[in-house]
């Protein structure tokens, strides 16, 4: 995940800050202090006092958000009409026109991408439904579809984001009481603001999943039937849209479950049970075509998983009924007992889902496509090939479950560290495995780094000196941005000249993903295009052709035939194109994609193209001579 804003702050204020506070010389144990989170004042805060100011929170939440909207537009909502390389939020565009053009709500084919006939997306209607609405709604008063476009594309994320915030908040409020909310306020600003989920025109479901998530967590922070119940619903909701938040759910069903371990049940697990189960029979029948339902498949939600989540959320509600007022080794044999069955039903109906999630896939798409995969990279192969995004990632996570564990060693295992700790080490673990994870280990950590950054706040204000230098440092190494600015500050000082030329041609790859891009495109009529599969989706969303390859797993004939084509030689890319009735060559040279399979396959076809060796069966359309695409017509 790219800092989007590195640019924005001088880049070496962290440095120079960090310099000063270290020139201070104070005690490693006066900064015990400012990261402890709690103090007397905070523990002795009752809850109810917590649970109250919603109002005033999500009145500081939109203007928040506001302020991140306003940031946006100041700049023109530059991805408002460019992907930026974000595929998934056009191809989201692209599956809600199909719907909203008559494709029936159960059928989530892409027919225009791929061979013929297309390929079953793994998406869920769940996001498309609340776009789609405000889209039409918009269309409704304006009479123009595309305003309607343009409308959900700036309201939807600004939606999210508000919601997002206001769930920060409410959780750190609910882990160290109201001195958090400034904290939470700001360091989520501008971490969410920064990572790139809440921007315009971001329509993938991973902003929709942070929110559940966010909600899941704070609901289970506050004790409660009704609460809890509230946090299995979203759980599995979120479940739902995608099957990457399964480590999320698990840690949430085990929280709740934990409770029952306590000297007294508060209710938590039962209601978190009956409200899982019953939103994972919902999401099944009205998102799931019937035909589906037990198709085993591990990449989205289906029968065979339902029938697990189902069989786990009634089971712990039936645990807890009927053990609640017994003693300890009761709950316990309880819940060992459902752990068992739970256990038992995932090895016979899901037994793939626990092997290697991408099994099904063509060697040839792993080694030359999954390896290129931005958000699929582990954090080793992030620190081999750009070390520079390793601290804004990592970092504060790291630095968070530090706090929360420096926490339950000093004060003794509480139910609120105990369940933070639990979803941010999950998130971590992910996000070691893909770098993805760090959409949620990031938010995660904000509402431990709040209760530092407030504990920091309250000792500066007593008027000495050194804490106030603590508390600048804490606030600073609660932002990933500053850790962004000075670890590429520091690579741009290690290597000047060779940072320069990557982000010159990362400006070269964005040139190719801007809407304005394919106009020329547009214009041909209808066929089928061949070009690298970082532009399938914004070529389905800005024009009508159908194009071969395009980033999604399931696509594996499209995308192994693009990669016939381009590494094998011009015979061998011809005789591809006219088996797939390939009309259009779409050429873009500065994409970086395309540079991947000159590296490659240094003698194929794409290395023939960008060498200038244009087959006599490719015709050039002379008006895009010099453009950012070049485009062939195929004989």
């Amino acid at each position: 995940m790219e800092c989007a804003a590195t640019g924005r702050v001088p880049p070496h204020l962290g440095v120079l800050l960090f310099i000063e506070a270290v020139k201070a010389r104070f005690k490693p144990a006066d900064l015990t202090g400012a990261f402890d989170m709690h103090d007397a004042t905070t523990l002795a805060v009752p809850r109810a006092a917590r649970l109250e100011g919603w109002k005033a929170d999500l009145a500081a939440s939109l203007l928040a958000a506001l302020v991140m909207v306003v940031t946006q537009a100041a700049g023109g909502f530059p991805t408002l009409f460019d992907s930026g390389g974000d595929n998934d939020s056009v191809m989201r565009l692209v599956q809600i026109r199909d719907w909203l053009g008559g494709q029936p709500w159960f059928d989530l084919h892409q027919y225009r991408m791929g061979p013929e006939g297309g390929f079953v997306m793994h998406w869920s209607r769940i996001v498309d439904a609340p776009v789609a609405a405000i889209m039409l709604a918009v269309a409704a008063l304006t009479g123009s579809m595309a305003t309607g476009e343009i409308v959900a594309a700036i309201v939807w994320p600004v939606l999210l984001s508000v919601a997002a915030l206001f769930l920060l908040v409410r959780a750190a409020r609910l882990l160290a009481g109201p001195d958090t909310v400034i904290p939470a306020l700001v360091i989520g600003a501008i971490t969410l603001n920064s990572g790139g989920l809440f921007t315009a025109r971001s329509l993938d479901h991973h902003n929709l999943q942070l929110v559940f998530a966010l909600a899941t967590v704070t609901l289970l922070l506050a004790p409660g039937r009704r609460r809890a119940a509230g946090a299995g619903i979203c759980a599995a909701i979120m479940l739902a849209i995608g099957m990457e938040t399964a480590p999320y759910v698990a840690v949430a069903g085990l929280c709740a479950a934990a409770t029952l371990l306590a000297p007294r049940d508060d209710g938590t697990a039962a209601g978190f049970g009956i409200g899982f189960a019953g939103a994972s029979a919902l999401a099944l029948v009205t998102t799931v075509p019937p035909s589906e339902w037990w198709i085993a498949q591990c990449d989205a939600y289906s029968a065979r998983l339902g029938v697990i989540a189902v069989l786990g959320g009634l089971g712990l509600t039936a645990v807890a009924a009927f053990t609640g007022s017994r003693g300890l080794p009761a709950r316990l044999a309880g819940l060992l007992v459902l752990a068992v069955a739970v256990s038992a039903a995932a090895v016979l109906l899901a037994p793939s889902c626990f092997g290697d999630p991408y099994a099904g896939l063509d060697q040839r798409l792993r080694d030359f496509w999954l390896d290129a995969v931005t958000e699929a990279q582990p954090l080793w192969r992030v620190f081999e090939r750009q070390p520079e995004n390793v601290a804004q990632n990592y970092v504060t996570p790291l630095i968070a479950i530090g706090l929360l564990a420096m926490t339950v060693f000093k004060a003794g295992a509480r139910r609120a560290e105990l369940m933070l700790l639990g979803f941010l080490l999950a998130a971590t673990a992910v996000s070691v495995w893909q770098i993805r994870g760090t959409n949620f280990s990031l938010p995660f950590a904000i509402i431990a780094l709040a209760a530092m950054v407030a504990a920091a706040r309250r000792e500066a204000r007593q008027g000495d000196g050194k804490a106030a230098v603590r508390m600048v440092l804490a606030w600073l190494v609660s932002l990933p941005l500053v850790w962004a600015a000075g670890s590429h500050t520091i690579a741009d000082l290690v290597a000047p000249k060779q940072n320069t030329v990557a982000r010159g041609a990362e400006k070269g790859r964005l040139t190719c993903t801007a809407d304005a891009t394919f106009a020329r495109l547009a214009q041909e009529p209808a066929t089928t295009v061949l070009a690298i599969s970082n532009l399938g989706a914004p070529m389905i969303a800005t024009t009508p052709h159908r194009v071969l390859a395009g980033p999604y797993h399931r696509n594996i004939a499209g995308n192994v035939a693009t990669l016939d084509a381009f590494m094998g030689t011009a015979e061998e890319a011809h005789a591809v194109m006219r088996r797939e009735k390939v009309g259009l060559l779409a050429f873009c040279p500065g994409n970086g994609e395309t540079k991947s399979f000159v590296r490659w396959a240094p003698h194929g076809f794409m290395a023939e193209l960008v060498a200038g060796n244009v087959p006599s069966w490719l015709e050039p359309i002379a008006e895009t001579s010099g453009q950012p695409l070049l485009l062939y017509r195929v004989h």
